[in-house]
Formats: structure tokens, sequence, C-alpha cells
């Protein structure tokens, strides 16, 4: 049975087509047997992708006549896992659909398995839940909440792809190279 991989962005125009072409190409490599898709927290459905992602993907011979998805629940029910561009999507894809928490991760994140910053990052997240329930129940915030959400913060490594969109070919590159960096790791992973 094949794996089934969401990957998210912003607008679905750069970075998550860029990843799903990529590992498409790669799992027909590698004989993995994967579904993959993408989509944007704030993507509209349809729009071709940008210029310098459609470059890269057909000067790497990968599938590059992807349009753009908004994220849907039946999406997000389709996927066993969901790899997103940046922990904001992370957070944005869990705040929408909380029962994902358990199959989220940012793509960087996932790959890199890193057990401690793994650890630092559940945490930061079950202490910043905690803060938006007491909040909503109109509870207040301690100055040791905060200062524990801010301390946790530093000890996060950088799990974010930056966003390539309106910058040169050069940057879409760059973040195709990142990306592609975190996809071979994944691979690697999902072999095993």
């Amino acid at each position: 049975m094949s794996t089934k991989i969401l990957f998210v962005c912003t607008g679905n125009t750069c970075r998550s087509p860029m990843a799903e072409s990529l590992l498409r190409a790669m799992a027909r490599r590698e004989g993995l047997d994967l579904e993959v898709r993408s989509a944007g927290v704030a993507a509209m459905d349809g729009l071709p992708i940008s210029k310098h992602s459609r470059d890269i993907l057909s000067a790497k011979g990968a599938d590059c006549s992807l349009t753009s998805n908004a994220l849907t629940s039946s999406m997000v029910d389709w996927a066993d896992l969901i790899l997103t561009m940046t922990m904001s999507h992370k957070s944005s894809v869990i705040q929408r659909y909380p029962d994902t928490v358990e199959k989220v991760y940012t793509l960087k994140e996932y790959a890199e398995d890193g057990g401690e910053a793994q650890a630092v990052i559940l945490e930061k997240e079950r202490i910043i839940s905690e803060l938006q329930l007491k909040q909503a129940l109109g509870q207040a915030v301690t100055a040791w909440e905060l200062e524990r959400v801010q301390a946790l913060e530093f000890q996060t490594p950088d799990y974010n792809i930056g966003d390539p969109y309106g910058g040169s070919r050069a940057d879409y590159e760059d973040c195709a190279a990142e990306i592609e960096a975190a996809l071979r790791k994944l691979v690697v992973k999902l072999k095993k």
C-alpha cells in the first residue's frame, strides 16, 4: 500500500509544488510506492506554478505542469503524512484541522528526525496550545508561561524553508536545492 504525502506551503505555486514534483521523480527512481500531492493554506485552485518553479522543474526532468490547490479537509484526510514548508504552515494546518497533529511536520523537521529538537518543538506546541485554551477561557497567562515559550523558541532549530516568491531565479534555485536536500533525507527515511 502506498504512502500518501501532502506538501503544504502558502500559495502552492513555488515551494510545495516543487517538493511534490521532485519527490515524485525521486520515488520513481528509488522504487518507492508513494502518492504525492500539494496544497496551499492561502491558495486559489487552478493557478499555474511560478515561472521559475516551472523552469527549474523542467530542467530537472520533473513534472512542471502542476497547478495550485487550496488546502481542504478531504486532502488532509487523504494524507498519511503532511509536510509543510514552515512552522507557521504547520501551525495553520493544525489550527484548522486539530486531528492532524500526529501527522503534520515541517519537511525539514521530519526529514532531520532530531529527537532532542523534536522534544523541544512538541513541548513548545503543547504549552502554546494550553495558553491558547487559557485565553479562550478568559484565564490570565502568567509571565512565567510566556517566558517558557520564549525560552523554547530560542532552542527550536530553524526548520523553515524560505519563500522565494517574487525573487530571482537564483532565489528559486536556492530554495529548490534546500528542498531537494531535505527530500533526499526523507527518501532515506522512507526506505527504512
